[in-house]
């Protein structure tokens, strides 16, 4: 019997998200700077005749009944894509949020996929993995690299971007315990575009979908002016299409002591 294996599913922050156009084909075009938390949920696995999925952890009741649909489907058509016979029986442990802008679900198929190749002896560049991924939605292939990088398209065109000054920032990320999905806060988009995001300008940069979402969750905007009191916080934003917000400090012990002023989900890390 093969060992378990495990892969973290890192938390996804949007260091800026610029809306530029509606699709066609009824996605956006996005402009985004994605980096990836230390921390996250996590994906246990381990060879089985079939696939399955159990869940526990302490956010476990925060998912409804299809929540694992994501994983299941990215076991699925990895296993169909690459032809092997192989199962696995995979467990989820849930510390994240979901419908929470830190690409919970997506970070979860991501971690699954990653998993799985290891598990099942697939190469890790085969390309089947990011087809795969790609097919599952637009923050998927992002979460399958969970490396800080520049998103294009529906933010499924990636760049590497390479920023010495970000990796290891002390992080908190905060959320005000409110799901909130994803189509109607870009419904609410005020259809304007504001201009190019510059991924080595990010911290000039917007999320564009800031206003709709705090139309729908007001919580949003008190929790950002929380955020930005904050002693030793240098950077606040409100992460994808929210609700949840993160702020970037200058110090682990100003993180921590911010940490303690949260009354509501909260986690604190570093930028991988």
């Amino acid at each position: 019997m093969t060992d378990s294996l495990t892969e973290t599913a890192y938390a996804k922050i949007n260091l800026a998200l610029h809306v530029r156009a509606r699709r066609p084909d009824g996605y956006h075009e996005l402009e985004t700077l994605f980096a990836f938390a230390e921390h996250g949920d996590r994906i246990d696995g381990r060879e089985a005749d079939d696939i399955s999925l159990t869940i526990s952890g302490p956010l476990v009741g925060s998912l409804g009944p299809d929540a694992d649909n994501l994983v299941l489907r990215a076991a699925h058509a990895l296993k169909a894509a690459t032809g092997t016979a192989r199962g696995a029986a995979l467990h989820l442990v849930k510390h994240l949020p979901v419908a929470a802008g830190l690409g919970g679900g997506s970070a979860d198929a991501a971690a699954a996929l990653r998993l799985l190749a290891r598990l099942w002896r697939i190469n890790a560049d085969a390309p089947e993995i990011m087809q795969v991924a790609q097919s599952l939605g637009a923050d998927v292939p992002a979460c399958v690299l969970s490396q800080t990088c520049f998103g294009r398209g529906r933010g499924d065109a990636l760049i590497p971007f390479d920023d010495a000054t970000l990796s290891g920032t002390p992080l908190l990320l905060a959320n005000p315990g409110i799901a909130l999905a994803t189509g109607p806060v870009f419904a609410g988009w005020d259809q304007r575009d504001r201009g190019p995001l510059i991924p080595a300008q990010w911290r000039a940069g917007r999320n564009d979908l800031t206003a709709s979402a705090s139309a729908i969750v007001p919580e949003i905007s008190g929790l950002l002016t929380l955020l930005e009191a904050q002693a030793g916080a240098n950077f606040v934003r409100m992460s994808g299409s929210g609700a949840s917000c993160f702020a970037l400090f200058d110090s682990p012990e100003a993180r921590d002591s911010a940490a303690g002023t949260i009354p509501f989900w909260h986690m604190a890390s570093r930028i991988r």
